[in-house]
């Protein structure tokens, strides 16, 4: 079995996937280096950059701490008691972070042992407050925090300063760590890229003595092929100048289509602006009517409201005059029991005289409220005529209105189906004008297209002759660079 020969093509291709699986695992090998250093930076920063800070918070905390409560008990402010539990509260949610960001065995010891230390601070000065409270003798109260608060205090120092130094150390190793990951990856990415680079200059001097040989052999294939180009190129030039003349013809033709369309697009455009104009007049016109509806209506109602009062007007009328009646039947009988009072008193003689005088007042009394009772009494009876006179206006005014709301509702009725008209006119107006315009894009892109194709032709045409020159020129070189490849073919 013969073993087929590699082409040109596959050696190139051997090379150039050589390189690029180098080149391939120097990326990846730099990728994962980054990672790794982006890695080791962020638990630097993220990690031992925010305990240290935590821990030097810790002990700004414990400071303030201190000072709050010296504050108290040498000044009696209620107020370093609030801020005493702000420095408790920022101090324990530091410790709180810490522990959740803590990693290692001596970390989490010495937190322990902060918080620890810190309860019994706490409960130290608890007490001292308690007996601040007690007792007024500032002396005692310095002794007791001197014995019971400054050891726990000092303790808590003492375990901070350590805590702060550990975190330190944990710091200066993780940047250690992290640039001896740079230096280690910068040696092996150098390494990579001198192995490549030899690589390369070996596989660049085996493809240059190999694929001499197999250029030889395709040139000989380059010379017979450029002939048949040659035929080829005369008869494509032929036909492209042929086309390129069709193509010319169709384009001014599309071109005048698309023109009409244009022009046909504009004119339904116009059409459904016009039947939009119009339907929004007969909006209006219809909200207009409906407005006057509801006016109408609203006077029927005020009507219908006149024509009970004037009823009730009436009624009360009616019963004013019966009162009236009653008040006039007082009036005579008031009369007459004066008249009897004055025969009385004039019997009497000289002892019923100022009776006589008094009974004459009240007989004049009664015969002017009989007058005043007269007098409204006729005012009562034109108040009744004019509220009849009232009545029946209202009552003509209020069929009139009825009237008048039928035809609003005839009128409003006609708007509607006018609007309705309208608007069914502008849907194919709009409809149309769609329609038209695409029909104008379509032609557009036919246009396009030809031109397209025309230009392509004529651009054919030119590639023609420039591949019927271009060829003549191939057969020459490449008859020239198969006498430099193989010389004794000369």
């Amino acid at each position: 079995m013969i073993k087929r020969a590699q082409t040109f093509g596959q050696k190139l291709a051997a090379g150039y996937a050589v390189m690029v699986v180098l080149t391939i695992i120097i990326s990846v090998t730099a990728i994962y280096s980054l990672h790794s250093i982006v890695a080791s930076k962020d638990h630097v920063i993220a990690t031992n950059i925010q305990l240290s800070s935590l821990a030097q918070q810790l002990q700004i905390a414990s400071w303030q701490r201190a000072a709050w409560i010296r504050g108290y008990l040498l000044e009696d402010d209620k107020r370093y008691l609030g801020q005493l539990k702000d420095a408790k509260r920022v101090f324990d949610e530091a410790v709180s972070d810490m522990r959740k960001l803590a990693i290692s065995s001596e970390e989490q010891r010495l937190i322990d042992m902060v918080e620890q230390s810190s309860n019994q601070y706490e409960s130290a000065v608890d007490f001292v407050i308690d007996e601040a409270h007690k007792q007024s003798k500032s002396d005692a109260i310095l002794a007791e925090f001197n014995d019971k608060v400054q050891p726990p205090r000092k303790q808590l120092e003492s375990q901070l300063d350590m805590l702060i130094k550990l975190e330190s150390q944990l710091l200066a190793q993780s940047k250690q760590q992290a640039n001896d990951t740079v230096s280690n990856i910068v040696s092996i990415v150098t390494t990579l890229a001198i192995s490549t680079t030899v690589l390369a200059l070996v596989i660049a001097t085996i493809l240059a003595r190999t694929l001499g040989r197999q250029i030889g052999a395709a040139v000989g294939h380059v010379q017979s092929a450029s002939a048949e180009l040659q035929a080829a190129a005369s008869q494509q030039a032929v036909g492209a100048k042929e086309q390129a003349g069709a193509m010319t013809e169709i384009s001014t033709t599309i071109s005048e289509l698309v023109a009409t369309s244009r022009q046909i697009a504009d004119s339904a455009q116009r059409v459904a602006q016009i039947a939009e104009q119009t339907a929004q007049s007969a909006r209006t016109g219809d909200e207009t009517v409906e407005k006057g509806q509801e006016s109408i209506i609203a006077i029927r109602r005020q009507m219908d409201l006149v024509v009970n009062h004037m009823l009730d007007l009436g009624r009360k009328s009616q019963e004013v005059g019966a009162v009236l009646d009653i008040v006039s039947e007082l009036a005579e009988q008031t009369n007459i029991l004066a008249i009897n009072a004055t025969i009385e008193a004039t019997g009497a003689g000289e002892a019923g005289r100022r009776f006589a005088v008094v009974a004459d007042e009240i007989r004049k009394l009664a015969d002017r409220v009989a007058s005043a009772t007269k007098t409204i009494r006729t005012q009562i009876d034109e108040v009744r005529g004019a509220v009849n006179t009232t009545v029946m206006a209202t009552e003509s005014g209020a069929k009139a209105v009825d009237v008048g709301a039928r035809q609003f509702t005839d009128v409003a009725n006609a708007f509607k189906q006018i609007a309705n008209m309208v608007t069914t006119t502008t849907d194919a107006a709009r409809e149309i004008e769609l329609s038209t315009k695409q029909q104008a894009s379509g032609a557009e892109q036919v246009r396009v297209a030809v031109t397209d194709v025309a230009q392509a032709t004529r651009e054919s045409e030119a590639s023609s002759s420039q591949t019927l020159q271009t060829a003549s020129q191939l057969a020459g070189l490449s008859l020239e660079l198969h006498q430099l490849i193989q010389p004794q073919a000369a």
